[in-house]
């Protein structure tokens, strides 16, 4: 805890707060109104974290009694080692608390979370204007230079 920053798994009373945080996020990266996530995404995502037989994850850093910043998290098997990873998908802070060391808390307690489960290894991408955030990431794991490529097998949407 940093500055009365408290993070923590999310709870089912957390519904609307952290909706609100992930509505931000996803509008963040462009998909609202017409390419917005459907609400069944939402929910399903939602009810996984909840699960405690998904590998799918939910930190909240609440600061000030309020959630002000989320991070969605995932261990899994890979080919190029034998133990688990940890795939950091999704982190956001209301742009309100950035600077203020959410971001950088939550990436921290995903670190520890990894460490616990005894994986050896965090990633996670970026969109390249995310100049921001870049800057905290820089300081806390190295850039592989990698890009990511993505094509949807939904035929619908081609």
């Amino acid at each position: 805890m940093t500055d009365g920053i408290v993070i923590r798994d999310a709870a089912e009373q957390d519904f609307d707060l952290w909706y609100n945080l992930w509505t931000q996020y996803n509008a963040f990266y462009g998909r609202e109104g017409a390419t917005a996530l459907s609400e069944e995404i939402t929910l399903t995502t939602w009810q996984r974290f909840l699960s405690p037989q998904t590998p799918v994850h939910c930190l909240v850093a609440q600061q000030g009694g309020r959630l002000r910043g989320l991070a969605h998290y995932v261990f899994h098997l890979n080919t190029i080692m034998i133990d688990d990873t940890c795939y950091l998908q999704d982190l956001f802070t209301e742009p309100s608390s950035r600077g203020g060391g959410l971001g950088r808390n939550l990436i921290t307690e995903v670190f520890e979370r990894a460490r616990q489960a005894e994986i050896h290894s965090v990633y996670w991408h970026t969109h390249a204007s995310n100049e921001t955030a870049m800057r905290l990431y820089d300081q806390v794991a190295m850039d592989t230079s990698f890009t990511v490529y993505r094509k949807s097998l939904d035929t619908s949407a081609d």
